[in-house]
């Protein structure tokens, strides 16, 4: 009997504190104990590499904006090709205000047709008890998941909605030539950190 393939699940989130990436990798937790394949860019991408160093007063001097340009360019390809790689996609919405990164990959990940979870237990809100209505949309259901063990039944929920849906016309190159582009990079870009995985650092926030 053939094995049946793990679904790719983009992990998208905070990353700027201990507790949230400490939520990030209980979401990834959940997922593979699910059965699932789950994405980490804070494990798994080049901000494994770099993540250290964001507030680094060396890092950000002038002589070294070339490389951080370039670092830059490359986190961003190797992030959207994974989204639109992946075959499912959970957005952590905690915080005061979403994070904004994670807005344009939930954004990008709607409009390439994924299922789409959207997690968040963190009371704050922007107007009064409720979130901006162009995220709640974009979950398909209009409905966030409060309880991280509730993330897989609710991804299969949303991918059944999808997949009655008929084919998705929106893939391999059936896309835009400038996402064709940063795509084909972040192909490219995905091999490092597996050729490179012993120079990764520890993650001093997700260890602290």
């Amino acid at each position: 009997m053939a094995r049946k393939e793990k679904k790719s699940v983009y992990c998208s989130g905070p990353l700027f504190s201990p507790e949230e990436t400490a939520t990030m990798a209980a979401i990834a937790r959940t997922l593979k104990k699910a059965g699932y394949a789950p994405f980490l860019p804070h494990r798994d991408g080049v901000e494994a590499f770099v993540l250290n160093a964001i507030d680094n007063p060396l890092a950000n001097l002038p002589i070294f904006a070339p490389i951080n340009r370039f670092i830059s360019r490359a986190t961003f390809a190797l992030d959207i090709y994974k989204v639109l790689q992946c075959d499912y996609f959970v957005f952590n919405m905690n915080g005061r205000v979403p994070d904004e990164g994670g807005v344009v990959e939930t954004g990008v990940a709607f409009a390439a047709g994924k299922p789409i979870v959207i997690y968040k237990n963190d009371p704050r809100t922007a107007f009064g008890g409720t979130d901006t209505l162009m995220l709640a949309g974009i979950s398909h259901m209009f409905a966030q998941v409060d309880n991280i063990e509730a993330i897989p039944a609710r991804l299969e929920e949303v991918a059944e909605r999808i997949a009655a849906q008929g084919d998705n016309p929106y893939r391999d190159e059936n896309r835009p030539g400038f996402v064709l582009q940063v795509t084909a990079f972040g192909r490219k870009v995905q091999q490092v950190p597996r050729l490179v995985r012993f120079l990764k650092p520890r993650n001093m926030m997700a260890s602290m």
